[in-house]
This record gives C-alpha cells, structure tokens and sequence, in this order.
C-alpha cells in the first residue's frame, strides 16, 4: 500500500504537498502584504509560477536544504515527486501584457495533480496535451488578472479532471480586488464538495468522483496545522 497524498490549502494560490514524507510547496505568500494570514513550514522542494509578490514569498517556506525552482519549463525529478512546468501566459495577449507563467504538473503517488498558476487565457487539450488524464486541478477563477469565473469553468469542462479546486479568488480581509468564490460557483455546472478543512488527503483511486467534481474551501478556516 502507497503513502497517502496530502494536499494543503494556504489561501491564494500557495499549496502544499505532502508524499513519502516530502514536501512540495508552490507560490507561497506572506500573508501580510496580502491581508491574510501566514502559512509557515519548512518545505523540501518549492516551485514558483511566477515571480509576483503574491506568488513568490519563498523565505516563508524554505530552510537551509530547500531546492527553489522558479518559473521552470520542462521535466525533473524532486524526491518523489515528478515535476512538468509548462508555459502558459498570464494575460491573453500571448503574454504582452503580463509576460508568461509556469503551470505545474505534479506527479506523485500515481495521481496527477495540476497547479495552474496565474493562467490568463483558456485553455485546450489539443494544445496542452499534458494537461489531460488530471485527477486533481488547481485553477484560478478570481478574474482580474487570471481567468475568471466563466473562463475557469469552460477550462474545466474541457480538462475534465476528477477533481478541480477554485484557487486565486477574493477572502475576506484580502486586498486584492478579486472576484469572490461565489460567482464562481454560481457557474459550476457540476457536483460539488465544501470542505471543513484546509486540506485534501488522497488515500486510493478509489476515493476519487467518476465524475468532475468542485472541491471547495469554507470561509472562516485557517491555514495553520
């Protein structure tokens, strides 16, 4: 029997992950600059979609051993975890506006987990063929300056992964002028599963919905252990 996958939410767009007793963080955030509370840990690995302030607060999640990898393309190993970065562009002018960012694709366990990043335009299969087969996606759906609410379920009505998970979205005490979870799943045509807690723990294929399935944060929970 394999480890268990842990997925843990720290509000934005900052995720971590848990297997074979490693730890995966991606776009870390401080907090503070953002109106929301602080998410500390000691990761193994990091991955950054992009360099913006709200994305890239690494020193909240790293000590001295910590491997960083920032905006990064292509395939690699870290410990147990296969990484795919993909490029992707964060407006949709092909990045003439905001330049572009990496979406990562996280192998572990067996599960396929996806982390979008500050994806500004829809997506395709036939153009991101590496984006199919996902058991798990984390997509933004805030709008403003990612895809918004619509946009983010027309993408996942075309990746049609097990599960999605709406990141990147207006939280009470943010300053950030993002649009709030709400419109979003007032869209949602689909099966949905409000969460009590700030984590997911996979334990078997088995556990995962037949069919695309919104998994979704409460307001009101913290991010602390």
């Amino acid at each position: 029997m394999g480890y268990p996958v842990e997925i843990r939410w720290c509000f934005h767009s900052y995720v971590v992950l848990r297997y074979g007793g490693k730890t995966l963080a991606i776009d870390p955030h401080d907090g503070g600059s953002l109106g929301l509370p602080t998410c500390r840990l000691e990761a193994d690995y990091i991955l950054v979609t992009h360099d913006h302030f709200d994305h890239n607060a690494v020193e909240v999640a790293s000590g001295p051993n910590t491997r960083i990898l920032k905006a990064f393309l292509g395939e690699t190993g870290l410990g147990p975890f296969k990484v795919t970065g993909i490029k992707v562009y964060h407006d949709k002018a092909k990045g003439a506006l905001r330049g572009w960012v990496s979406s990562y694709i996280i192998e572990a366990g067996g599960y396929r987990i996806a982390h979008l990043g500050d994806v500004g335009h829809l997506l395709s299969r036939s153009e991101y063929p590496m984006l199919e087969g996902l058991d798990l996606l984390f997509i933004p759906v805030g709008g403003v300056y990612t895809i918004n609410a619509a946009e983010a379920w027309a993408v996942i009505e075309e990746l049609k992964p097990r599960i999605a998970v709406p990141i990147h979205y207006w939280l009470r005490g943010s300053h950030l002028p993002l649009d709030p979870l709400d419109r979003f799943l007032s869209i949602a045509r689909t099966g949905r599963k409000p969460l009590e807690e700030n984590r997911i723990v996979i334990r078997d294929r088995s556990e995962l919905p037949e069919k695309t399935t919104i998994y979704y944060f409460k307001e009101g929970i913290t991010p602390e252990e």
